[in-house]
């Protein structure tokens, strides 16, 4: 049986632990049926409440909410600014969205406001029983997919009352969300009331595996290479405000980084290899399953290189390029002073 066939014989009413297979792996086996659920990774921090870890997984899946638009909202792709008239035209747009849907309109205004803009009020305008269906909701609309799965990992080393709260705070998601919640990650030790399935991967086909040779790096045109992409306005964008920013010299466009010669190359649309952060410019086609769950693995294999990830979105640039520079340039200042005061350290 293959890990879709397994993964689509889970129940969705239910929380349940899954061993066997790593966690990515089966967010991304969830890509191959379109008409089945789609898995979001969650990673929440160690928890001591039933509360704080709803909180904290909701916090997650917002940020999920706000990177899929305008997956979710096509009409906020045609909002031209993110002053208080292009803000109000696009929570218009979600109010008539939301018209003969289970959306709550106020919500998925709130959530169209707080995406286009970058900014959302220090506490939660909504509480956590309409936060959480709407955002599962809104995430699984955004993917076009008819429902959700939650993939949460366990944080290692938690106690009895920990994994109490992780297991009580996924009841109370499943039941709201009406959504399948599955853990992963660290096993639970000390609460027996979760489902356990073993997952096994996908059988491999006998005879000899073939030698890998290293993957060379891509060819790229030279119109392209260190330059933003000729045929991308929001990149050209991106780069005319920055082109007026002193701080943002040692910036590359369109670069490849490759962490050790056996591993796939990736080429980050900004780069400032000095400062080790990267800016990705993600349009529309990200906020398929399978690019989504590729982008978040390979920003993965580029933390784990030292390097600093911002991903905005084509939206979110054409909006407000203003704020977005600005972002980029705390971030850019961050890192050179910690440099320059040598608690900077880049993996070896």
């Amino acid at each position: 049986m293959s890990l879709l066939q397994q993964i689509a014989g889970l129940p969705a009413d239910r929380v349940v632990q899954l061993r066997g297979v790593p966690t990515d792996t089966v967010a991304a086996a969830t890509t191959g049926d379109a008409a089945g659920p789609v898995a979001v990774v969650l990673r929440p921090g160690p928890t001591r409440t039933p509360g704080s870890f709803v909180r904290a997984v909701l916090d997650d899946l917002e940020r999920v909410a706000v990177a899929l638009l305008p997956g979710w909202l096509p009409e906020a792709a045609h909002v031209a600014r993110a002053d208080p008239f292009g803000l109000a035209a696009v929570r218009a747009a979600a109010g008539r969205r939301a018209r003969g849907s289970a959306h709550s309109a106020p919500f998925l205004a709130y959530l169209a406001g707080v995406a286009v803009s970058g900014r959302r009020p220090p506490t939660d305008p909504f509480p956590p029983e309409v936060r959480c269906p709407g955002l599962t909701r809104v995430v699984a609309d955004g993917f076009d997919r008819p429902r959700l799965s939650l993939l949460v990992e366990v944080p290692a080393g938690l106690d009895p009352a920990g994994e109490r709260a992780v297991v009580a705070g996924a009841e109370w998601l499943c039941h709201h969300g009406r959504a399948a919640v599955w853990l992963t990650g660290t096993p639970l030790r000390h609460e027996d009331r979760v489902v356990d399935v073993v997952l096994t991967p996908a059988a491999t086909p006998p005879g000899p595996v073939p030698a890998t040779p290293p993957r060379p790096v891509p060819a790229t045109p030279p119109t392209v290479l260190g330059r933003p992409h000729p045929g991308s306005a929001t990149e050209a964008a991106l780069e005319a405000a920055l082109a007026a920013e002193g701080w943002a010299a040692g910036r590359v466009w369109n670069r490849y980084h490759q962490s050790h010669p056996l591993a796939p190359p990736v080429c980050p649309d900004l780069l400032w290899p000095a400062e080790r952060c990267v800016v990705e410019v993600d349009g529309p086609e990200h906020c398929r399953p399978d690019r989504f769950e590729a982008d978040r693995q390979r920003d993965v294999r580029l933390q784990m290189d030292g390097y600093a990830v911002l991903r905005f979105t084509n939206a979110r640039i054409n909006h407000d390029v203003g704020a977005v520079v600005h972002q980029i340039g705390t971030v850019i200042r961050a890192r050179r002073r910690d440099m320059a005061e040598g608690t900077f350290h880049a993996p070896r």
